[in-house]
């Protein structure tokens, strides 16, 4: 045996060198100064609200439908929110990366899903990112920007060649929306879907991916169907003013009309003292 084969095989270096947690104090209060001025207020669905206390330490990948240049943000106030004793990551394409040198900083790592290579790096990644206790990786599983109500879901595969990757964890579908209800500008609307354990499903990557789908697709479609009745009462507000900024909106409007209205009475006529 040669003093080399002796020795022990080199470890892998800590993959805090090559990305690093998402920096949110930072980044959250700028996030929500954008938000509150672009969005009426940030709503998150009752309908179906996952066991974030069980998932505790397992590690957690919430994917979630890409319908807006919003939708970062969006996740960084869920995470401040939801899970805030958490370390969380976000894969980001080359392109975006290499425009905006900030998202180094704020612990987005870079990924290439148009080439081989990059889907090899975005999976070691990923992996070594879950290996972590309390590691959350936030993915847009179906890539390019895409209609919310478009159908069928279709997801990237990377997502399901990790799901038979991990050990354990849990997966977590995430939808979201920007529409138009009653205010000049739009609501941002969240919807969670029904979580899945790795251990649960034994599955090869292609099975995953069709039921992670199938998941994501019933969580945009309760999603779609509140969003269109319009009913706050279904959303629990994270963000924003919400029902009083629309009670106050409602008495501004009051006011321009009534002062509308005053301007159109015609004028009195005085008598003419000498008739």
């Amino acid at each position: 045996m040669s003093p080399s084969s002796a020795l022990p095989p080199p470890s892998r270096p800590p993959v805090q060198r090559e990305i690093s947690p998402l920096a949110m104090p930072a980044f959250r209060r700028h996030g929500e100064r954008l938000l509150a001025r672009g969005f009426h207020a940030l709503r998150l669905s009752r309908s179906q609200r996952p066991d974030l206390t069980a998932a505790r330490e397992r590690p957690l990948v919430v994917y979630l439908n890409h319908s807006s240049w919003w939708d970062p943000l969006v996740c960084l106030q869920l995470a401040s929110q939801l899970l805030p004793g958490r370390r969380h990551y976000a894969p980001i394409e080359q392109a975006a990366f290499g425009r905006h040198r900030l998202f180094a900083r704020l612990g987005f790592f870079a990924v290439d899903p148009a080439s081989a290579r990059g889907a090899r790096r975005f999976l070691e990644l990923a992996t070594r990112i879950l290996e972590q206790p309390g590691a959350t990786l936030w993915v847009t599983a179906g890539g390019a920007l895409t209609d919310p109500r478009e159908r069928p879901v279709k997801l990237q595969p990377g997502l399901g060649h990790l799901a038979v990757r991990l050990r354990h964890g849990t997966l977590l579908p995430l939808a979201l929306e920007y529409p138009f209800w009653t205010e000049p500008l739009p609501e941002a609307l969240a919807c969670f879907g029904e979580e899945l354990a790795v251990e649960d499903a034994g599955m090869r990557a292609h099975g995953w991916a069709e039921v992670l789908a199938a998941r994501l697709e019933a969580a945009q479609d309760a999603l779609a169907a509140e969003a269109s009745a319009r009913d706050g009462a279904c959303f629990e507000v994270m963000q924003g003013s919400g029902e009083r900024a629309g009670a106050s909106l409602q008495d501004a409007w009051r006011r321009l009309r009534e002062s509308l209205r005053a301007r159109q009475r015609p004028p009195i006529r005085r008598a003419d003292s000498d008739g």
